[in-house]
């Protein structure tokens, strides 16, 4: 599988990685064989890049991930985890899925982008994933603490850099305007954007992706799917993890036919459309089985006809500046 550098750094990642949040129980229990042989699954197809965080099932998705990844040598695969959120001991019981996780509620989450807290947090996730370190450290949905975020997790984010804890630094949203911040005003080497490079939305192309390109900052996409609607577009299907307006199914709907048409999927097609862009280093997507894993895989391997592009375009389904596969950046 192809590998891509991230911005300036030595730290390479596969054009197609994995995403853990579904074998931290996202939404259903995942069970612990199960969610083994996901990630051997994708070792075995050429993934070698793994995204974690602590919170996707308040640290089950770490756990899981480093114990599979434990049978492999360390300096093989890329492991990034996030810094953001604080797991704290909470006797309140019950479940997590509240938060979208089907695990006991232990823990309790604690907003911290502190550097102290940066620290903290990482340490916890190295003990969760029984590694001497992590490749990436994203600062996680800082939304609603740019000030702290900016000005004390960055630094420290810098600091552990410098100090060789970490070898690259980004920020991970699902949104463009402060991503595109972070790479315009600091020194992040890569950024995670979530929902906004689909083929449902495109709103990345506007701001983030051409800063990101100008900077030589790396960008993984995720959430190519836009949370399942892009997958199997049905009554009933998720986009951005709600109800798909009627309209976005409509539309969804109607790219499948034309995928279909043109002898290939609109998975795939979902798929090619966001690694297209020259600064997209990675496409991440979250799998909680071996059968998805390989799905994605196959997908992701898949042509996609250039004359499904063109009726995209034609038909107004995507802007006719968009970059897609086998054409000349805009």
């Amino acid at each position: 599988m192809n590998r891509h550098r991230l911005g300036r750094t030595g730290v390479e990642v596969t054009g197609l990685a994995f995403g853990a949040s579904g074998i931290g129980n996202l939404y259903t229990e995942v069970a612990e064989e199960e969610a083994y042989e996901a990630v051997r699954a994708a070792w075995r197809r050429g993934i070698r890049y793994f995204d974690t965080a602590p919170h996707y099932g308040l640290g089950l998705a770490e756990r899981r991930l480093g114990a599979a990844l434990r049978e492999h040598p360390r300096d093989r695969y890329t492991v990034s985890t996030k810094v953001g959120r604080r797991l704290e001991p909470a006797d309140a019981g019950g479940d997590d899925l509240a938060h979208g996780f089907a695990v006991p509620a232990t823990h309790r989450r604690v907003w911290d982008f502190t550097a102290d807290g940066v620290r903290r947090i990482l340490e916890a996730s190295l003990e969760r994933l029984g590694l001497d370190h992590v490749d990436v450290v994203y600062l996680h949905d800082p939304d609603d603490h740019a000030e702290q975020a900016f000005h004390e997790g960055y630094p420290a984010l810098e600091r552990l850099r410098s100090e060789g804890v970490v070898r690259a630094i980004g920020a991970g949203m699902n949104q463009t305007a402060m991503l595109t911040r972070f790479v315009r005003d600091t020194d992040v080497d890569v950024v995670l954007c979530a929902g906004r490079h689909t083929l449902l939305d495109q709103s990345a192309l506007a701001d983030l992706l051409p800063a990101a390109l100008e900077r030589g900052t790396s960008v993984v996409v995720g959430g190519a799917f836009n949370s399942g609607l892009l997958a199997d577009p049905k009554p009933g299907a998720t986009y951005d993890y709600a109800p798909a307006p009627a309209g976005l199914l409509q539309r969804a709907l109607r790219m499948k036919e034309a995928a279909e048409r043109h002898g290939t999927t609109l998975r795939a097609a979902a798929l090619a459309f966001c690694a297209a862009h020259p600064a997209v280093a990675s496409v991440l997507v979250g799998a909680r089985s071996a059968a998805e894993v390989h799905d994605c895989a196959d997908r992701f391997a898949a042509r996609v006809p250039a004359a499904l592009w063109r009726e995209l375009r034609a038909t107004g389904l995507l802007p006719p500046d968009a970059p897609v596969p086998a054409e000349e950046p805009p």
